[in-house]
């Protein structure tokens, strides 16, 4: 449980409407002091009071809140953690010090699914009421009912207030009963926004993250059917990106069983951890529909899906049973990319355009291209999201800002780049090994193919030195490139003074470089 990150979440009830509770906003990430990226940025973001919760440190002697618990397990829980302090913290941004006259009860505890990299977190829900009638609240906190919260989150317009997810775990998905999605009792899921399903399943993706995000959308509370849309298709039931490893089938056919038969299935892009689950799914439904990007769709192996498919380029919209959802053309990942927005709550899944941590390899190998990623990285700040959903990791609360971080990164690589070039590199070998100087050796293999997407875009744009040769810098993207890393590679190897280390290494690069040289013969055009 050391390792385990533990939130604090406060309900704080109104003693003259008990179906209101306070909600503080939320800090906004900070600006990037730079004129364009900080022009773009994310409406209000509403929460419960929150803090994080610590072990609590048995050399002190601070008192625990006043507690009112069914039994002693509950108690003996509390006792475990800061809660005090805690506390005091939540109070604080409402604008009050003390936990004075207020009787807390345990409400719940939810521990979030394992989207990774890091621990899930693990959050204690206290629900208190007060004897206190005179709350001066500022403008950083307000009350709201369930009903209120509901009403922003389900009826969304781009830049409106928006409401968090401890608010819609903790309180909302109960009072609205949209959860019918039956999971297995080994996985856990996360409803945020209402309706948007999240299931992280284990598949073989690329490291820091073990998990790939599915998607599912079940039928939601709403009467419109809108039976006047012009909808590509319908479907009672969705599923996105069922890219899980065969460890992980069994309880993906589960969750494929329990749905209804009128099954859509949309994949963003074509890679094996976005697409292993399908043959699963076409398995255990056979009537389910494929839709995909035709560049996607020629990409998945016949062993994955045989059946055909609905092609999209973006645009086009689709009604699951209530959900009314618009696929958005997002290249540059790959180029049959595609995202996904959840109209009402104006929820964007965005397949491997952007991750939870870190940002996604960009694939050479299947159209991905660097000019393609700014502009779809520009179209999807100009549709101001309320909340970006990825296919790994976490869904992020400040979209403009994590677009802009994205801009900003990748901008930064490509002056780096430039640099190199003025200082005289001319092969791909001499821009990486100036550009990742600082990045280990084993990693810039997925480098290269990331400086020659920005040597592109720099040429698109004529960025590049007239002096600069594109010819002799193509003709060194090979062999030339591999066996001056593999060269460079074994020698800073043998530079380790323990000789077993030495000999590992060695195979180790020998064995990467053969690897990465047959990749590049099958692969690379």
């Amino acid at each position: 449980m050391g390792t385990q990150r533990l939130t604090l979440a406060v309900i704080i009830k109104n003693p003259l409407n008990d179906a209101e509770f306070i909600l503080t906003k939320q800090t906004l990430p900070p600006k990037f002091h730079d004129s364009e990226y900080d022009s773009y940025q994310d409406s209000d973001l509403w929460d419960l009071p929150s803090a994080q919760l610590s072990l609590v440190d048995r050399s002190l002697t601070a008192s625990q809140p006043q507690f009112e618990v069914e039994d002693n397990s509950s108690a003996e829980f509390l006792n475990q953690f800061d809660v005090a302090s805690a506390v005091d913290q939540a109070l604080k941004q409402v604008g009050y010090d003390k936990t004075t006259n207020v009787k807390w009860n345990l409400f719940k505890v939810i521990e979030e699914p394992e989207f990774g990299p890091g621990p899930p977190v693990k959050t204690l829900y206290i629900v208190g009421g007060s004897e206190i009638h005179d709350w001066k609240l500022g403008d950083c906190s307000k009350w709201m009912s369930t009903q209120s919260c509901a009403d922003l989150l389900l009826e969304v317009k781009p830049h409106n207030d928006r409401i968090g997810p401890l608010v819609v775990v903790g309180l909302l998905n109960d009072s609205l009963q949209t959860r019918n999605l039956h999971t297995p009792s080994t996985l856990r899921c996360q409803e945020y926004p209402p309706g948007v399903n999240i299931v992280p399943m284990k598949s073989r993706t690329a490291k820091p993250y073990n998990t790939t995000n599915l998607i599912v959308f079940v039928p939601g509370t709403s009467d419109d059917d809108f039976g006047g849309g012009d909808f590509l298709a319908r479907g009672d039931a969705l599923i996105v990106d069922p890219g899980c490893s065969s460890v992980m089938h069994k309880e993906l056919e589960q969750i494929v069983a329990a749905l209804p038969r009128k099954l859509i299935v949309f994949v963003t892009h074509h890679h094996h951890d976005h697409v292993e689950g399908l043959s699963v799914v076409q398995k255990s439904n056979p009537e389910a529909t494929l839709v995909a990007h035709e560049n996607t769709a020629r990409r998945i192996g016949k062993g994955d899906w045989t059946l055909g498919h609905i092609p999209v380029v973006g645009s086009e919209e689709i009604c699951i049973g209530g959900h009314h959802l618009r696929f958005i053309s997002a290249p540059g990942h790959t180029d049959g990319h595609v995202a996904l927005l959840h109209v009402a709550t104006n929820s964007l899944i965005v397949g491997d355009h952007c991750v939870g941590q870190g940002s996604a390899l960009l694939d050479i190998t299947a159209g991905g291209n660097m000019s393609d990623y700014f502009d779809t990285t520009y179209k999807f700040l100009e549709m101001s999201p309320h909340v970006l959903i990825p296919m790994h990791g976490r869904v992020n609360m400040w979209p403009k800002h994590m677009l802009c971080g994205y801009l900003k990164n990748r901008r930064k690589r490509e002056s780096s780049i430039s640099k190199a070039i003025e200082e005289g590199a001319k092969t791909l070998f001499d821009i990486v090994k100036y550009t990742y100087a600082e990045v280990a050796r084993g990693l810039w293999i997925h480098a290269a193919s990331n400086v020659r997407l920005h040597i592109d875009h720099l040429a698109l744009h004529n960025k590049l030195p007239k002096e600069f040769s594109i010819q002799r810098f193509q003709s060194s993207c090979k062999l030339n490139f591999f066996s001056r890393w593999m060269w460079d590679y074994l020698c800073s190897t043998l530079s380790i003074k323990h000789h077993h280390l030495q000999i590992v290494k060695v195979v180790g690069a020998g064995a990467a470089a053969s690897v990465a040289v047959l990749y590049l013969r099958s692969r690379d055009p």
